[in-house]
C-alpha cells in the first residue's frame, strides 16, 4: 500500500497535537506545586534555548516583555534562572536554566516519561518498534527542515 504525503500529512496534523496534548498535561501535572504554568513553560523553553533573550522568552510566551520581565524576574529571584550579560552586545541579557530549575523540569519529565511507558505498556513490541522508527524518521525530516530556516534567517 502506497500513502501519499498528504495522506500523512493529514495523520500528522490529526495524531501529533492530541499526543503533545496529553504530554503538556502530564508535565504540568508534574509541576512543582508553587510554579505557575507560564513559569514552567518559561524553564523549559530555556532549557530548549540556553542563552535565549527576554525578547525570545516573550515570543514564545505570547506576552508582552515588561510581563515577560515581571516573569523571569520571580524565577531569578527563586534561583531558577540566571541572567547573564550578552558576550557581543552589552544591551543584551542571556537567560538560562539553573541547576534548581533543570531539576524541576527533569522531575516532571521523569514522571511524564513513567506515564507514557505505562501507556505503551499496552502496545506490542513490533508496535513500539514502529512507533520509533516513525520518531526517527520524524525527527530526520524536521530536523533537516529546521536547519533550513536556520540557514535562510
Amino acid at each position: 500500500m502506497s500513502l501519499t504525503p498528504e495522506v500523512s500529512a493529514r495523520q500528522l496534523l490529526e495524531v501529533v497535537p492530541a499526543v503533545m496534548r496529553d504530554i503538556r498535561s502530564q508535565m504540568r501535572s508534574r509541576r512543582s506545586p508553587d510554579l505557575t504554568v507560564p513559569q514552567f513553560r518559561t524553564l523549559g523553553f530555556l532549557d530548549r534555548n540556553e542563552g535565549a533573550s527576554l525578547s525570545d522568552v516573550a515570543r514564545h510566551m505570547g506576552l508582552t516583555p515588561p510581563s515577560t520581565s515581571h516573569l523571569v524576574d520571580g524565577l531569578i529571584a527563586r534561583g531558577l534562572v540566571a541572567r547573564e550579560g550578552h558576550p557581543v552586545d552589552r544591551r543584551r541579557v542571556r537567560l538560562t536554566i539553573t541547576r534548581s530549575g533543570l531539576s524541576i523540569l527533569e522531575a516532571s519529565r521523569r514522571g511524564t516519561l513513567a506515564y507514557l511507558a505505562g501507556k505503551l505498556s499496552g502496545v506490542s513490541d513490533d508496535e513500539r518498534e514502529a512507533i520509533v522508527r516513525a520518531m526517527e524518521t520524524l525527527r530526520t525530516v524536521f530536523a533537516a527542515g529546521a536547519a533550513r530556516q536556520t540557514v535562510v534567517k
